[in-house]
């Protein structure tokens, strides 16, 4: 019988109490089998729930659609290591910027016997790095200029093209009572185009205008403004440790605001609820409603502003994913640094 070996315990009790790093052990085929209490701090799993899962299950959509997982195990066994940064997920379905080093592990022989994986969170070292490169400066500036625009196109619909139409809207309900019923009806028909006009562009100025009293009190704003009119019963809960600084609440606030724009127009819900939450110095947001779920069409989801809503959060240097099975609902995810720039 070989000799006991201390030392590998003492090793193998420093790897299961390192809290700083995900420390854990692959099979050839990339399933979990050990696991240390750096992973479950960071991946938020505790050994029973994970040991005997694949690893994949770690990798967001994308990058599982992309083979991700499968590469970064050929590349390990070919080369002896892989090294990646990139978006993980965690149980609770949140994401974190991940430093991942991947390592083959071989036995005596040269055969396989699986690898060792070692994760850092990196989230919020990359959102103080982002708040002070030169992209984060520039998007901070280009957000800053899209709201000026959008502030003077909403005044100038309100103070003028409105305005006009609603000038029009009288005249013509004047001569609806002055003109033969013959063509009265016709006149009234116009008026009430007219109307109906006006109330759109009200909205959409009212849609134009930034969050201008905080975050939560614009999104407050937005929902009792719009969503009663459409029958929807809403719900708004923030956690938010403090204000975000101005882009980053620029940016929550558009991307719900289109969010709320496909429940309104396309989801058939009933209820609507929003959520916001202090995550890694940075939003993070959930709106969930009742409706009828995504219908993707020839397998792409990419619709009704979906596309942007994703441009907009990882131009900020966030993450953005959507999920509604037919009948369950739909749930809008996403999460945005908020670092103030010094």
């Amino acid at each position: 019988m070989p000799e006991h070996d201390p030392s590998r315990d003492d090793m193998r009790l420093l790897v299961q109490s390192i809290r700083d790093y995900a420390i854990f052990m692959l099979d050839p085929r990339g399933v979990i089998v050990s696991w240390n209490l750096g992973a479950e701090r960071i991946k938020g799993y505790t050994a029973d729930e994970i040991i005997g899962t694949h690893f994949s299950v770690f990798y967001p959509p994308e990058a599982i659609e992309q083979g991700t997982p499968a590469a970064g195990l050929r590349a390990a066994a070919a080369d002896g290591r892989w090294e990646e940064e990139g978006w993980r997920v965690r149980k609770d379905g949140t994401r974190f910027w991940a430093s991942v080093t991947l390592t083959a592990l071989y036995d005596e022989s040269g055969g396989l016997r699986g690898y060792g994986k070692v994760t850092c969170d990196l989230t919020e070292r990359r959102s103080m790095a982002r708040a002070l490169d030169e992209r984060g400066m520039l998007l901070a500036r280009l957000v800053q200029a899209q709201e000026r625009e959008r502030r003077r196109i909403a005044s100038d619909v309100h103070d003028d093209t409105i305005q006009s139409m609603v000038t029009v809207g009288m005249r013509l309900r004047l001569w609806g009572q002055e003109l033969p019923e013959e063509h009265a009806g016709m006149v009234r028909a116009l008026g009430g185009v007219v109307d109906g006009a006006v109330r759109r562009l009200r909205e959409l100025a009212f849609e134009l205008h930034p969050p201008t009293d905080g975050l939560m009190a614009g999104l407050n704003d937005y929902l009792r403004e719009l969503m009663p009119g459409e029958g929807l019963a809403f719900e708004l809960n923030g956690r938010l440790d403090a204000e975000p600084p101005y882009e980053a609440a620029v940016t929550v606030y558009r991307i719900c605001q289109e969010a709320l724009t496909n429940v309104r127009k396309h989801a058939g819900a009933s209820r609507v609820v929003v959520e916001l939450a202090s995550l890694d110095r940075g939003v993070h947001v959930r709106v969930r409603d009742d409706g009828t779920g995504l219908a993707a069409k020839d397998g792409e989801a990419m619709h009704y502003g979906l596309a942007e809503m994703r441009e907009r959060a990882e131009a900020a240097g966030g993450w953005w994913t959507i999920d509604g099975p037919p009948g369950a609902g739909t749930t809008v995810e996403f999460w945005v640094p908020a670092v103030p720039r010094g």
